[in-house]
């Protein structure tokens, strides 16, 4: 009897777990459906999607917003759909790129034996040989404005004696005539007699960041429109050998060609930059393409247009860049901004007070990441502003005040750039080495000589592994106490091999270096 009372009680127990977890289960499906439908529910109120609705009648997702413009005539549309890709952007900013035709008159040298009386004699006095001849090339360019002012690169226009455009539409070749040109920035402005044509609204790159979605549009190879795409790989590029006052966009959306002086825009239909150049070991598309940003390319096409030519801010001092051993020495906490090698007596850097072997850490405000960006902001402030400059000298920051003066057409060459390619000292700048400079650098006390400022990337000294602030001691056996010892030993190196001392503050010690003349 009280095993039956067991069974009955355990089979008791048994339904009872069992009916317990089975209305768990129903409730935890039906919870699990609910928030399914309240998610659904939203999900479909924010983006009007529905699985049973058609595909091709889709409503667009809201995710483009048309630049704000205040210049007439600019084409633009307001969104686009997933399933359409980025058809709407690029069907809309391909409108406002054009292609270049550029043709220029090459002269070519009449071989000497042309000029020989024998070979006249033989052919006879009738015969000439062609000395000009016409050459074409290909490039793109942007239309910023309605009333035809096109913007592309210097080395697309420069010495051409006709260019002529052709639009997106196909229609007939228009002629364009130069406005003007920098070639220091490798930026040109350009203009067509036409009215109300599709300018593209023109973005803010300052406000661009590594992995932005990127479109790149022009004329590759001369085939025409062609749209390629991409991210932003980099910013703030320099020390290419591009041009002179460099700040590129670096991008992998493909550049090809015939692109340069195209455009490159952003996911909101914007001009962010101007199509440059590429790095390539084949000549075409590697995945390394270069920009201008079109802030530097609007300051320098403002002043095109509003005086005729570009005026720079000049401030009268050599920077480099600030390596984390430099750095390190200057008691600096890390490595940015720009060390001031030499200062140009009479000029604004000296009348406010700047010294060799201060740190640019900031200028009028805006933080200073290396020589070229220090450079870059001088040339783009007008000459007469009055700016302030914060040093870091002798562990401390200092805040200094400089008005600048307009660059000069020809500045004054530094030490190492009035040698050709011959001379095996090509490429090194130098300074004299002050007691001041020697303990910064940390050298021994007795250390003569002129300290190395700068090697160029591609010369001779740069191969045989030179770096700024190794001290040059001696020239083939000759001592070198000043910078007028070391130019009147490299005049005497053009075309020859020469044997350096060097004291290498890496090593802290002395060491020869050959150096050869450039091939």
């Amino acid at each position: 009897m009280m095993t039956r009372l067991h069974k009955a009680r355990r089979r008791e127990r048994t339904m009872t777990s069992t009916n317990r977890k089975r209305w768990i289960s129903i409730l935890t499906a039906t919870m699990v459906l609910v928030v399914g439908l309240l998610a659904g529910s939203a999900i479909t109120a924010y983006t009007s999607w529905s699985p049973f609705r058609n595909p091709r009648n889709a409503d667009r997702i809201p995710v483009y917003v048309a630049a704000d413009t205040s210049s007439p005539g600019v084409s633009a549309s307001k969104d686009f759909s997933l399933d359409k890709g980025l058809g709407v952007v690029a069907q809309s900013a391909r409108k406002s790129v054009v292609s270049i035709i550029s043709t220029k008159i090459v002269r070519q040298e009449l071989p000497s034996i042309f000029n020989d009386p024998f070979f006249r004699r033989f052919f006879g006095p009738e015969f000439n040989f062609p000395q000009e001849q016409r050459e074409t090339a290909l490039g793109s360019g942007v239309i910023v404005s309605p009333d035809g002012y096109i913007l592309t690169n210097n080395h697309v226009v420069e010495g051409a004696k006709e260019l002529k455009i052709k639009f997106a539409d196909r229609r007939d070749t228009v002629e364009a005539e130069i406005v003007g040109t920098d070639a220091p920035t490798d930026v040109a402005v350009i203009k067509v007699d036409a009215k109300d044509l599709p300018a593209m609204p023109l973005g803010d790159s300052e406000k661009v960041h590594v992995g932005d979605f990127v479109l790149a549009i022009g004329n590759p190879f001369g085939l025409g429109h062609t749209v390629t795409f991409g991210i932003i790989s980099a910013t703030g590029r320099g020390n290419l050998g591009i041009a002179q006052y460099e700040d590129f966009i670096q991008t992998d959306a493909a550049i090809n060609p015939g692109n340069s002086g195209g455009a490159l825009v952003d996911m909101h239909g914007r001009l962010i930059g101007i199509n440059t150049a590429i790095l390539s070991r084949v000549g075409g598309n590697q995945g390394i393409g270069f920009a201008i940003p079109i802030n530097m390319a609007r300051a320098v096409m403002d002043q095109i247009l509003k005086q005729g030519r570009v005026i720079r801010g000049y401030l009268g001092l050599l920077p480099q860049d600030v390596t984390s051993v430099i750095a390190e020495k200057f008691g600096l906490k890390e490595a940015r901004g720009a060390l001031v090698g030499s200062v140009e007596s009479g000029t604004p850097a000296d009348r406010a007070g700047i010294q060799r072997g201060d740190i640019i850490l900031e200028f009028n405000g805006h933080p200073i990441e290396d020589a070229d960006d220090l450079r870059n902001l001088v040339a783009m402030t007008p000459p007469g502003t009055t700016v302030t400059i914060k040093v870091f000298r002798d562990g401390k920051e200092k805040t200094l005040t400089a008005t600048l003066a307009e660059r000069p057409e020809t500045p004054q060459r530094r030490p190492g750039q009035q040698f050709s390619r011959q001379n095996p000292l090509s490429g090194i700048e130098v300074d004299e080495l002050t007691p001041a400079l020697r303990r910064r650098l940390g050298l021994p006390p007795d250390a003569e000589g002129v300290v190395i400022t700068r090697v160029a990337p591609s010369s001779s000294a740069a191969e045989a592994g030179l770096e700024p602030g190794d001290v040059i001691q001696e020239i083939d056996r000759q001592p070198i106490r000043s910078v007028a010892d070391f130019r009147r030993a490299a005049a005497r190196a053009e075309g020859k091999s020469v044997l350096l001392l060097i004291f290498n503050r890496r090593t802290n010690m002395t060491q020869f270096v050959v150096l050869e003349p450039q091939k």
